[in-house]
């Protein structure tokens, strides 16, 4: 694998073209000055001192752009390694399961139950690689789409009950470590977007509570009605949390916290990227917060409420 750029280089170099533009423009401004005053001619050295300083600052605008944009791809190049890290690994590991279990009932006899579990590993695998490839495809089709449609309405709470069911099956934990708290009155609630949009948002906002929550997820999910007319739903874990620092960067492309060679919770890092893009597409806001009292992060996402499918435009 081809070694990882560091962005030390690139900082370093923006950092001494900048300082020598600006120690090369104070030292000719006081050359130009201590001319002027010395000369007959004062004019033509203020128009020279003029023209000199709007040069000056065009290339130094130039520079910091430079230095911004070189950043920002090499960061881009950073993600995407570790992208491709966790996508091999993630394509790796079941199918080398797989292969092992496969390559174990063709060379000896073994025995009905130790076949039901060999039965059983080999399905969760089949069922980790399908859900990577639906997760590839949402990222997809999401980056790929100019826009998503705001012409629908989805009832929100069954949707949240459907993505808790699946996380729990996906990841062979109680459904009742998943609890959707949502008051009667609230069950009937539309929010603005498609079904499927809306159903990735928060499947991957529970899988992602969850998964960082193991081996003894406990996950809230709650739902509540602004005086605004917005539907503000919170997914709460008791995982370690986010750090204070990194919140602003979870919902990037392709970023994962810490090095993904090191790290043991499968994923791609693209999971809070669809939620972000998609939320802000339907017009909405998603938060990173920590829990005041014990240890976990909830996730707000903030929606527009109509009041049924038959009130959206066509």
């Amino acid at each position: 694998m081809e070694p990882r750029r560091s962005l030390g280089w690139p900082i370093t170099l923006g950092v001494v073209l900048i300082s020598s533009i600006i120690t090369l423009g104070v030292g000719w401004v006081l050359v130009s000055i201590s001319a002027a005053l010395g000369s007959q001619n004062a004019a033509f050295y203020w128009a020279l001192l003029a023209v000199g300083v709007s040069l000056l600052i065009l290339v130094l605008v130039g520079v910091i752009i430079y230095f911004a944009l070189a950043v920002k791809a090499i960061a881009l190049s950073q993600r995407q390694s570790n992208f491709i890290d966790s996508v091999t690994h993630e394509l790796k590991s079941p199918l080398a399961s797989l292969k092992l279990y496969l390559q174990t009932l063709i060379r000896r006899p073994v025995p009905p139950a130790e076949q039901s579990d060999f039965h059983r590993f080999m399905l969760q695998d089949v069922e980790r690689l399908d859900t990577l490839i639906d997760h590839l495809l949402d990222a997809a089709k999401t980056m790929h789409r100019p826009a998503l449609s705001i012409a629908e309405a989805t009832k929100i709470v069954p949707v949240l009950k459907e993505a808790a069911v699946r996380v729990a099956d996906r990841h062979n934990v109680q459904h009742d470590c998943i609890v959707i708290n949502v008051e009667k009155e609230l069950e009937d609630v539309f929010v603005q977007g498609r079904e499927a949009d809306i159903e990735i948002v928060f499947r991957n906002l529970i899988d992602n509570a969850v998964k960082y929550s193991l081996p003894e997820p406990h996950v809230d999910a709650t739902v509540e009605v602004t005086k605004k007319s917005r539907v503000l739903v919170r997914v709460a874990d008791n995982g370690p949390g986010i750090p204070i620092a990194d919140r602003g960067q979870v919902f990037r492309r392709f970023v994962r916290l810490g090095s993904e060679l090191e790290r043991a919770t499968p994923g791609t890092g693209l999971g809070l990227y669809l939620v972000k893009s998609i939320v802000k597409q339907l017009r909405g806001r998603v938060f990173v917060k920590g829990r005041l009292t014990k240890r976990g992060t909830i996730i707000e996402v903030d929606l527009q409420k109509v009041n049924s499918a038959e009130d959206m435009p066509h």
